[in-house]
């Protein structure tokens, strides 16, 4: 969203009060959540010609005042803590209202993998581990990828085994990346890391490396390696899920991009993904198939984190179960 889009969103979103945009808040990104915050806490008033257009564009209704909230800082806060509860916020409110400046570990979100591998090359692997689970799951396999496979595998047995992160801690390891976090202090413990973002992780490196990894830690820890296991979803795993999810899944997923990834799948995942499609677009899907040539390896493996990806969303979103590792678990 460029700068426009960001001020018109940000004036739409103080105009319908706090508890409808908390709601909209709440299906939005980290990312999303934090220029959004930072723009409304900088608009302390809009020009009515301003206000009324945004209105019209998005509701038709045109208004009265220019003033759109009395106190734009604590607009946030209250926006911020009803959409995402109090620790969540907190961590978020004081770098928007001191500045917005995104840097330290928020600046890795926005840095290519190989320029993060750089970065973290020569750091201690605990320090690496617990900057590797504040990005998305995805972020961080590719920066793992960059990594020799030892360091890659310390690495991953620290993730895995990492249980919170103090806030001291926090505040060093965003001076090890070049900024002392604000209002680390006040902050409670951060819950990340552990076996479920292990998993998340190795799901998104790639079937050789996955194995690779699981072996090392399997070595080191074997309970530790089972519960990863656990918790791990994979692309044949798929096989897993009721007609129902997969019906979803596909309703989801591009015919080009399913293509792909069933390059790679058994014959029995593709039977599955067939047998819940109609008639007419099993058999297009069959014949694209069978006249699909050569297809690389990792173009496969793309397509098929794609997909996953999409399945996880769906399975927060309450319209695929996905399976845990036995005795009535769920992911």
């Amino acid at each position: 969203m460029d700068a426009q889009g960001l001020e018109d969103a940000a004036i739409l979103l103080m105009s319908i009060g706090e508890e409808e945009a908390a709601e909209v808040f709440k299906h939005l990104a980290p990312k999303e959540v934090q220029r959004l915050g930072e723009t409304i806490a900088k608009m302390k008033s809009v020009p009515r010609e301003r206000f009324e257009q945004v209105l019209e564009r998005f509701t038709g209704d045109a208004a009265d005042t220019s003033m759109l909230v009395s106190d734009t800082d604590e607009y946030v806060k209250a926006v911020l803590r009803k959409a995402l509860g109090d620790d969540k916020a907190n961590l978020l409110i004081d770098r928007i209202l001191q500045g917005g400046d995104v840097s330290g570990i928020e600046s890795l979100k926005w840095m290519d993998p190989n320029s993060v591998a750089e970065l973290l090359r020569n750091e201690h692997p605990q320090i690496v581990a617990a900057i590797l689970v504040h990005l998305e799951f995805d972020q961080a396999a590719e920066v793992l990828k960059e990594f020799t496979e030892r360091q890659r595998n310390e690495v991953m047995v620290r993730v895995a085994t990492l249980d919170g992160i103090q806030p001291s801690a926090l505040k060093d390891l965003n001076e090890v990346m070049g900024k002392v976090l604000a209002g680390g202090e006040r902050m409670k413990k951060s819950m990340m890391g552990g076996v479920k973002p292990a998993a998340e992780i190795i799901n998104m490196m790639g079937s050789a490396i996955e194995t690779s990894v699981l072996d090392y830690i399997r070595e080191a820890d074997s309970d530790l390696a089972q519960k990863i296991m656990d918790n791990m979803f994979t692309f044949d795993d798929l096989q897993k899920i009721d007609d129902r999810g997969i019906q979803a899944l596909l309703k989801e997923v591009q015919t080009e991009s399913l293509v792909v990834a069933l390059k790679g799948a058994p014959p029995e995942l593709r039977d599955r993904i067939l047998a819940n499609m109609s008639t007419r677009a099993a058999e297009t899907l069959r014949e694209d198939l069978e006249s699909r040539g050569p297809v690389r390896v990792s173009e496969v493996e793309a397509e098929q984190k794609e997909m996953l990806k999409i399945v996880r969303r769906l399975a927060d979103e309450g319209q695929i179960v996905l399976g845990g590792g036995g005795d009535d678990q769920f992911l």
